[in-house]
């Protein structure tokens, strides 16, 4: 299996629709996705860029992707956030992921950030299990989700 971890292009977001899609029903939430395809691509690749992502193109077709901005904290500074993090299902278990939160890890020191925040749902045992593995990893159960 040759896997190429690469920042994304324009051409992969209809394979990143496809993948976010995927996603959602893993969550159990398919009525949730409810952004075009346009407004997903001209705020990843329009003149003012909201959103950053690395894909991990295996046998030369695109099998997951890591999608992130900048956020701050008055607290701590620029942070990278990690909006989502998927692999195709049927590439689960084969490092393709580990590959991907390396190389955020990478950008994180490479940009000077304070550190990467993201979230998990609470019965995603499997990616919850996967952040454990990583030294420094803190989940806290303390922060309630709010949004409007």
């Amino acid at each position: 299996m040759n896997t190429i971890i690469r920042p994304a292009e324009k051409k992969d977001c209809e394979r990143m629709m496809e993948l976010i899609h995927e996603l959602a029903l893993y969550e159990k939430a398919p009525e949730e996705v409810t952004v075009g395809f346009d407004h997903f691509v001209e705020s990843g690749f329009g003149s003012a860029p909201v959103w950053s992502a690395y894909v991990a193109e295996v046998d030369g077709k695109v099998a997951a992707f890591a999608l992130y901005y900048i956020r701050y904290s008055t607290w701590k500074g620029q942070r990278l956030y990690l909006e989502d993090l998927l692999v195709t299902e049927q590439l689960r278990g084969k490092g393709i992921g580990k590959l991907l939160f390396d190389k955020l890890l990478h950008t994180c020191k490479e940009k000077n950030y304070s550190g990467m925040v993201w979230q998990v749902l609470d019965w995603n045992e499997p990616a919850i299990n996967f952040y454990k593995k990583y030294d420094g990893v803190v989940i806290d159960g303390g922060w309630l989700n709010c949004s409007i």
